[in-house]
């Protein structure tokens, strides 16, 4: 494979065979790789100008390195792609003399002789002195050896071609395909170890969940302390455990189509919001034994199943009665006011925290990010702005999911947050 100097090495190549064959038919011709250019006047001089206009995807090649990833993104070998190189061959030269036909006779024949670029070639093209930015170039490694053949042009493509040209007049064409240069990706891949001795086991059947909900059926929004009842089939195995986001718990009762168990709010790694839910059993499929031929024990061998994910909205609650305190900033001259409000889940770095609030009195509502956090937290400060003196109906939100407010006959009571005149 190539790396990215490839496409240039490719012209340089083919610069070198036409000025090595021109200079036996007209000696004072010249290569050129440029845009092609208007004549300063007079008879133009002699030579060939070599313009790469476009560079296409190789058919051959478009689908021959599409398993380069697996399902889940990962690299397993080195990309590459397969491009086609579309030239541009212009000749000038004294029209009188015909000197523009003859170059391009001479061009054809030596392209005849000479289609493929071998890796000599390339590395006698690379020596040189004019070419020193292009000698890491790798082209004389790729295995298929690039072919250079004539390009099929209608009358209308190379007008178009020469249109984009601004005001510069035609001048007699041929057009070259250089076929294909294989460009490799830099980036490694990762390959596992070969498989020393293969392994059979029996799969336990799969369990399944269809819903999660919790056991108070008048308040069935489930907390970091709720009992959850997770209804479903095949809740089967040796030993059972739930997985809730990274926490993972040990149900309380197991039977072949419902689990119970109990949350708790001390399980570090609970967090609220969406949370996904799945049980995962593991099975002893043969139990522990000796090996007759050693007189070892054998270690018993398992096997693990894994449930549907299910999503599950886990949801804060506010503890204790809020607190207001007034702090001072080194950045600001004015103190300012932070509420400070204790929930009975574990809050993580990443999580997102608002402040709810509305006014009891006119029900104006606010809300309020929290301050940024150093560590895990139970306590969230949030710093209270452009807020009027009155009592405030507050919640927290994160990552989505709300605390509740409790309610009396007058309507919602609680919790609240009053903000008083000499506090403002």
């Amino acid at each position: 494979m190539s790396n990215h100097l490839a496409i240039a090495t490719v012209t340089a190549v083919l610069r070198k065979i036409l000025q090595e064959e021109i200079r036996e038919d007209l000696p004072s011709a010249t290569v050129t790789t440029a845009r092609p250019h208007v004549a300063s006047g007079g008879t133009p001089k002699a030579g060939i100008n070599i313009y790469l206009y476009q560079a296409t995807p190789n058919p051959a090649w478009r689908n021959a390195d599409l398993r380069t990833r697996r399902p889940k993104g990962d690299l397993i070998k080195h990309g590459q792609a397969g491009l086609d190189l579309h030239y541009l061959l212009t000749f000038y030269g004294n029209e009188l003399e015909l000197e523009p036909q003859r170059l391009l006779g001479s061009t054809v024949r030596a392209l005849v002789d000479r289609p493929i670029i071998t890796p000599d070639m390339i590395r006698t093209t690379l020596s040189g002195s004019s070419w020193s930015f292009l000698r890491n170039s790798t082209l004389a490694e790729q295995v298929q050896l690039v072919k250079f053949i004539p390009a099929m042009m209608t009358a209308e493509e190379l007008s178009r071609i020469w249109s984009i040209f601004f005001q510069i007049p035609y001048s007699l064409s041929f057009a070259y395909q250089a076929t294909a240069i294989l460009i490799q990706g830099e980036k490694a891949g990762k390959a596992a170890l070969p498989v020393r001795t293969p392994q059979f086991g029996i799969a336990v059947s799969r369990p399944i969940i269809e819903t999660v909900e919790s056991f108070d059926r008048k308040n069935p929004t489930i907390f970091a302390n709720s009992q959850i009842k997770i209804l479903g089939r095949e809740f089967r195995g040796d030993r059972l455990s739930v997985q809730i986001g990274n926490a993972s718990l040990t149900p309380d009762r197991v039977e072949d189509t419902e689990i119970h168990l109990q949350l708790s709010p001390h399980a570090k790694q609970l967090r609220s919001g969406v949370q996904s839910l799945q049980i995962i059993a593991d099975s002893t499929i043969v139990p522990e034994q000796i090996d007759p031929t050693t007189n070892k024990t054998l270690p018993p061998k398992t096997s693990r199943g894994f449930s549907n994910t299910c999503p599950m909205i886990l949801c804060p609650q506010i503890e204790g009665e809020p607190r207001i305190e007034r702090e001072g900033s080194d950045q600001e001259d004015e103190d300012f006011l932070t509420a400070i409000v204790n929930v009975n889940i574990l809050v993580g770095l990443e999580q997102q925290v608002f402040l709810l609030l509305n006014r009891i009195e006119d029900g104006t509502s606010t809300i309020l990010r929290s301050q940024r956090r150093d560590r895990d937290t139970y306590e969230l400060h949030f710093r209270l702005r452009n807020l009027d003196p009155g009592n405030y109906l507050i919640r927290v939100q994160i990552d989505g999911a709300e605390s509740p407010l409790t309610s009396n006959s007058q309507g919602y009571s609680g919790p609240s947050l009053i903000l008083e005149n000499n506090e403002v």
